[in-house]
């Protein structure tokens, strides 16, 4: 028991100095903006190195949250490190502060080895000396002997209790309000960062051109009138993110430049500024996640201002043995499109805008590549700074490599939207229950949607009018005649092709899930 009682304030010493350590260097992180805050250094680390059958779960169960997700997981991982830390200093303190300021020091290593440059080692050094500090001041006042009922001249009295250990409310006390400030910092620093990063494409100096060819107007009958339904045109705060980047690169537009090289008979580079010179096009574009499960929302349609990447090949012009192009994100990434979808009739954009303002720093600022038809996977790269033309047997991508599909088209697919999974349901006048949702086959287009109660018949829904063949299209079914009780209500999309939604269910890996979307209701 004695063996105990000495280990763990040691044990907690250790959690509460790896708290104050991440909150610390992430308030530091903000303070300097930077990217340099130990839980993004080791999470940027750490995504290339986990494999897919964890990257899978993530996204399916956190979606675009999935990096903050990781964080926390990071941070707990740390107090975890921090316990064991701990435990082998209750027994060899000066062991243990060496492994603290050690494993303090990795993140600082990792960030200068990239090139960050010294400033990048502040916050990881400004964390170890908070975290020490507070490890060492509690296991201070975790030892500190106290004596009760001093005489006047310092000597005990005939009254005096024997020496004891401080009372622990006074030690958890401490630990409580270090781990709540630890705790605290760590969630102000990501707070900040997301709202820079939501501010980045606002605060911009860039100034968008008027297109050379806008967006068709919006019909009238591209949107039905359906409480709850998603709208037609996502807006850009709801658009999801999922990419490779903790932290999305800070790129100066009057510095960026994009590389066009490779098998091409004329190499050259663009600046931004002879980019907005360029004819730029807008054009609607649904843009779907290979990650999306069955009834997803890693889906979003916006207005997309570009130069057709098309015309960039051409004058580069590839040479006849080309296949692929591989384009490089400043982040590291990489994404392997098939050469002939880049230089057909498709709305291909090296996009600069997006909803009528420049891109958001989170969905790839100053440009990326919008591609109708195809995953995001294989064809939109954020933060592009390298267009490659070259061939499917010679390079691979980020993912390719990871054992997903080189190719990566856009599957027919559709979902319910109305109503939500579990509603009660009254029927309105004339016993009639409206269903609804979206479908979508980039690039080829919706022919029609049927939807089904039960194990029906499958009926045909109305659809919205079609905005272009690269967005997805609303529907909505009405329903009469349905019992009291619980029902299932099942939807399956045709493409312009005659290609029927499958049945068959499959996981996303290695291209795109599929099935058929259903959702439980009750009727009243």
């Amino acid at each position: 028991m004695a063996g105990t009682r000495r280990t763990w304030p040691s044990v907690i010493s250790g959690i509460v100095a790896t708290l104050i350590y991440f909150g610390v260097a992430e308030l530091i992180a903000r303070s300097l903006d930077v990217a340099s805050a130990p839980a993004l250094l080791i999470g940027q680390a750490l995504i290339p190195l986990m494999p897919t059958v964890l990257i899978k779960p993530a996204i399916a169960i956190f979606g675009a949250h999935d990096k903050l997700a990781l964080v926390i997981t990071i941070v707990a991982g740390g107090a975890g490190l921090g316990a064991i830390i701990g435990w082998i200093g209750a027994r060899r303190r000066g062991l243990a502060l060496v492994l603290l300021i050690g494993f303090g020091l990795l993140p600082a290593v990792v960030g200068f080895s990239s090139g960050a440059g010294l400033v990048a080692t502040l916050p990881s050094l400004g964390g170890i000396a908070a975290g020490a500090a507070a490890f060492l001041v509690l296991l201070h006042l975790a030892e500190a002997p106290t004596r009760a009922g001093q005489g006047t001249a310092g000597t005990p009295s005939e009254t005096t209790s024997s020496p004891t250990r401080p009372g622990r409310r006074a030690f958890f006390g401490l630990a409580a309000g270090l781990s709540a400030v630890g705790i605290s910092a760590v969630a102000a620093g990501q707070s900040a960062a997301t709202l820079a990063r939501s501010a980045a494409g606002t605060v911009t100096k860039l100034v968008l051109p008027r297109p050379a060819a806008s967006a068709p107007e919006i019909p009238a009958g591209a949107e039905l009138d359906v409480p709850g339904l998603t709208p037609l045109v996502t807006e850009t705060s709801d658009f999801y993110r999922i990419d490779t980047a903790l932290f999305p690169p800070s790129i100066d537009a009057g510095t960026w430049m994009l590389r066009v090289h490779g098998m091409v008979e004329n190499e050259f580079t663009i600046s931004m500024a002879e980019l907005l010179e360029l004819p730029l096009q807008e054009h609607y574009v649904t843009l779907a996640c290979v990650s999306n499960e069955v009834g997803g929302d890693l889906v979003g349609n916006a207005k997309w201002l570009g130069y057709p990447i098309r015309d960039l090949l051409a004058r580069a012009k590839p040479h006849a043995g080309a296949d692929m192009v591989l384009s490089g994100s400043d982040d590291g990434f990489t994404a392997s499109t098939p050469l002939e979808v880049l230089t057909d009739d498709r709305a291909a954009l090296l996009a600069v805008a997006m909803n009528g303002h420049a891109l958001p720093r989170d969905h790839g600022y100053p440009a990326r590549l919008v591609v109708p038809g195809l995953y995001g996977y294989v064809s939109a790269t954020k933060w592009v700074t390298d267009i490659e033309v070259t061939r499917f047997a010679g390079k691979e991508a980020y993912w390719t490599t990871r054992g997903w599909s080189t190719h990566g088209p856009v599957l027919v697919a559709s979902r319910i939207d109305v109503p939500r999974p579990g509603a009660t349901v009254t029927p309105k006048s004339g016993d009639r229950i409206v269903t609804a949702g979206m479908a979508w086959a980039q690039h080829t287009g919706i022919e029609k949607v049927q939807v089904r109660i039960d194990n029906g018949d499958w009926t045909e829904a109305e659809l919205s009018e079609e905005l272009t063949a690269d967005t997805w299209r609303q529907w909505r079914c009405e329903h009469t005649g349905l019992s009291t009780g619980t029902h299932t209500v099942s939807v399956r999309a045709i493409d312009q092709d005659g290609n029927v939604q499958t049945s068959e269910r499959r996981p996303a890996i290695p291209g795109a899930a599929t099935g058929l979307h259903e959702r439980q209701f009750t009727v009243e």
